[in-house]
């Protein structure tokens, strides 16, 4: 299907729209009427339209990767988004990645590990890590991971203080910073004195 035929109809888009607004107006336990006489409920709505747009946000990004990885254009893309093809690139550009996680480009060798989430992050990394791979950009459901000699390990923080960043990199270890995602995580990687272990890397274990 091209990217014309692939734009929602009136009837869609407006389906999506009020199931989100509507989403956001169940936060507050009186939902609409709850507006009319109770100050504090402006305030949740705020917030419950920021969870929205956040995650709008990376449902965008995600369907954009998908697009993608799928073979559709840049230009394809900026026809639906409504923008030129140049800002959909600069917007939400990356490395391209293929159908099986390997991304194209003339320096070290990358891959996707996906589909990540809390519970299998870390042991994808971890497991990774003893053969080489190092995380150096991550997003909703996967981590982007560089090829290297050495291993590495890694480690997922709350938003450490400034005292405890200055102390993880008086360790060695390094911020990996997101392109653009935002996340109640701080992802930390570490290279070690060890030569990485050889062997053919896979996926993350449900």
């Amino acid at each position: 299907m091209s990217a014309i035929g692939s734009r929602l109809t009136d009837d869609q888009a407006g389906a999506i729209r009020e199931a989100v607004a509507e989403a956001v107006l169940t936060a507050c336990e009186q939902g609409r009427e709850g507006l009319d006489d109770d100050p504090d409920a402006h305030l949740l709505m705020v917030a419950a339209s920021s969870v929205a747009a956040e995650e709008t946000s990376r449902l965008l990004r995600q369907s954009i990767t998908g697009a993608r990885t799928a073979g559709h254009s840049w230009e394809a893309l900026g026809r639906l988004l409504g923008i030129s093809r140049q800002a959909a690139q600069q917007r939400f550009g990356g490395a391209a990645v293929a159908r099986d996680g390997a991304v194209a480009g003339d320096g070290p060798a990358q891959r996707v590990l996906k589909p990540l989430h809390a519970f299998n992050e870390m042991e994808a990394l971890a497991r990774e890590g003893l053969r080489g791979w190092h995380a150096v950009d991550y997003g909703y459901l996967f981590h982007l991971v560089e090829a290297s000699p050495h291993k590495w390990e890694h480690r997922r923080l709350w938003w450490p203080s400034r005292r405890r960043r200055r102390l993880l990199e008086e360790q060695g270890w390094e911020l990996i910073v997101p392109s653009d995602f935002d996340s109640p995580w701080a992802y930390y990687k570490r290279r070690l004195d060890e030569p990485a272990e050889r062997g053919e890397s896979v996926g993350p274990r449900s």
